[in-house]
């Protein structure tokens, strides 16, 4: 779990770290190299819901007049349009399951990035987003913050579509890979479970948990 002072130094920088209990434990089993497909999915998609939780928390509210069963009252709705969650294939996926649970109502875009094995630079392959993403606030997500090529080239390419009010929201990230984004996209704040020591020769995160798409779709 993240000490007080470092969650509190990462702020600093624009990196929200998540540690709630709940948060912190089911992290601990996704870490577990034994954990199996099937419960490392479910994981993903508990914690997804809790990180979307606390990356929503300062959405604006307006009033407005319902009845209840009681009488009338003014009560608080969200004000203007919802919100996009853009995941980056194909890990993203599994981050968003979660917090389409939690907010039906969201559009949904896909931007499809491969990392080339011998450069790290990413690759893009697919792109599909909502006509009107300009007005929406956008949540990028992707369990891993590692290199961030991928994570970079997904906020321009949103940028380049519209879309201003920009969150990134990951499950790892390593330094190196907070500063690349942040250096790149300073406006973009970032939402993360954990920030870990840092990366291996491979561009993975140490100590990490593995390929997060590989575990999540049983595939090496």
């Amino acid at each position: 779990m993240a000490t007080e002072s470092a969650a509190a130094r990462w702020a600093q920088e624009g990196v929200h770290v998540i540690d709630h209990p709940l948060v912190q434990h089911k992290l601990t089993l996704m870490r577990v190299k034994d954990t199996p497909t099937v419960e490392f999915r479910r994981l993903l998609r508990e914690i997804s819901m809790l990180l979307c939780y606390e990356a929503t928390r300062d959405l604006e509210l307006t009033r407005t007049t319902i009845e209840t069963p009681i009488q009338s009252m003014e009560a608080p709705v969200l004000a203007g349009k919802k919100l996009v969650f853009a995941s980056i294939l194909r890990a993203g996926n599994g981050l968003l399951e979660g917090m389409l649970d939690l907010v039906p109502s969201a559009r949904v875009a896909h931007v499809g990035l491969y990392r080339d094995p011998k450069t790290l630079t990413a690759v893009e392959y697919y792109f599909k987003a909502p006509e009107d993403i300009a007005t929406r606030r956008v949540i990028v997500l992707d369990p891993m913050l590692a290199t961030a090529n991928s994570a970079v080239a997904a906020v321009d390419r949103l940028k380049e579509r519209g879309a201003g009010d920009l969150t990134f929201v990951c499950l790892l990230a390593a330094p190196e890979g907070i500063h690349r984004l942040r250096s790149h996209h300073p406006d973009v704040p970032i939402f993360t479970a954990a920030v870990d020591e840092g990366l291996n020769d491979h561009g993975y995160i140490v100590p990490g948990l593995g390929d997060a798409g590989d575990r999540m779709f049983g595939t090496k």
